[in-house]
């Protein structure tokens, strides 16, 4: 999400729109189509959903799909999964510097993803299901699970993991996070969008806002707004509202979703800010303070819930660190053995 290591093209930097005003631009359209999901909410068809069937279960789809309703859906999800990877393939091909301005390719991005909004606005009305007819709603929560976990091993080498502190062990495995990051969030991102019906519920309202946020920012790659490290932590941020706004609407469990996202902001976020030690001890006094008063009604019993996300997704840092290190080891050895068949290959062909 920001890769603070790149250099900046001064050349470019007073370029006609500048990036900033492009993200502000982004900003205001995911507000006013947000909007317009809900002033058109009457146009979304009103369907009568079989019953919950508890967590597992995703309610917002037809009870008897049809082709047509499945075709729509995954074409749409696929042409625009494409368009975008395209982009990416061609901005790192052409290896696109960063800079203040906007390149062609974040334009087209722009583009791409706002004409693909309102096409999937479009087959809601007509069509209503999205992916969630056939694949689990835990893989469209997963891909969102598996941005948070890598942005947390990015960032290690700017804010550190811990307090401030970095993990050293964890400098490679995010160096290959970082160069291949762009593929990975836009398939968690555009793969959730089309998951959803655009229904008009706060719940999915909220979602979809976020996922205009985060398109927004993924058309701005190689840009200097792409960096922010202010919009990046607005982006990482705003799951905290999300889920402890889904959460109050659907259960009881949101102090789990407010206390855990806020427990990374403690340990990990709020030291990529630049904030002195004052807001810092200010930020964690205030969260104690919020745990004690919330706890002393809700019950000591329960305080457990204001570390299992936090734990989880520290885990899965861990883990997806490893993942990374077993696929370049297994590409180092792969790559090594090509490249020394090759040279002796070479070798006997001079000798003749």
């Amino acid at each position: 999400m920001a890769e603070h290591t790149q250099t900046v093209k001064k050349s470019d930097e007073n370029s006609g729109l500048t990036s900033s005003k492009a993200l502000w631009g982004g900003v205001l359209f995911s507000f006013l189509f947000t909007g317009l999901i809900w002033l058109l909410r009457g146009a979304i068809p009103q369907i009568d959903f079989l019953p919950d069937q508890g967590a597992s279960w995703y309610f917002w789809k037809l009870p008897e799909p049809t082709f047509w309703t499945r075709a729509t859906a995954w074409s749409g999800y696929l042409l625009h999964q494409l368009a975008i990877w395209g982009l990416i393939y061609y901005g790192q091909k052409t290896q696109t510097k960063y800079t203040n301005g906007l390149h062609r390719i974040n334009i087209i991005a722009l583009a791409v993803n706002a004409v693909f909004i309102m096409l999937h606005f479009l087959q809601t009305i007509f069509f209503y299901d999205g992916l969630a007819q056939d694949v689990s709603i835990w893989s469209s929560q997963g891909s969102v699970v598996l941005m948070l976990v890598m942005i947390l091993l990015m960032e290690n080498q700017r804010r550190g993991l811990f307090f401030g502190k970095k993990v050293g062990f964890l400098k490679e495995t995010a160096r290959v996070a970082r160069k291949y990051h762009g593929y990975i969030f836009a398939w968690g991102v555009i793969y959730t969008f089309w998951y959803h019906p655009m229904e008009a519920t706060m719940g999915h309202l909220l979602g979809f806002i976020y996922t205009f946020f985060l398109m927004v920012q993924g058309s701005l790659m190689f840009t200097r707004a792409h960096l922010n490290k202010w919009w990046t932590f607005v982006l990482e941020f705003s799951v905290l509202v999300h889920g402890t706004l889904v959460a109050l609407q659907t259960n009881t469990m949101w102090p789990m979703f407010f206390f855990g996202f806020a427990g990374i902001f403690i340990v990990t976020q709020m030291y990529g800010l630049g904030l002195n030690k004052y807001w810092r001890w200010g930020f964690i006094a205030a969260y104690i303070a919020g745990v004690a008063i919330v706890y002393s009604s809700r019950g000591w019993a329960s305080v457990n819930e204001i570390v299992r996300i936090p734990v989880i997704e520290y885990l899965l840092v861990f883990v997806l660190a490893l993942i990374i290190w077993l696929i370049m080891r297994i590409v180092g050895l792969f790559t090594g053995r090509t490249k020394r068949r090759f040279n002796s290959r070479r070798a006997a062909a001079s000798g003749d």
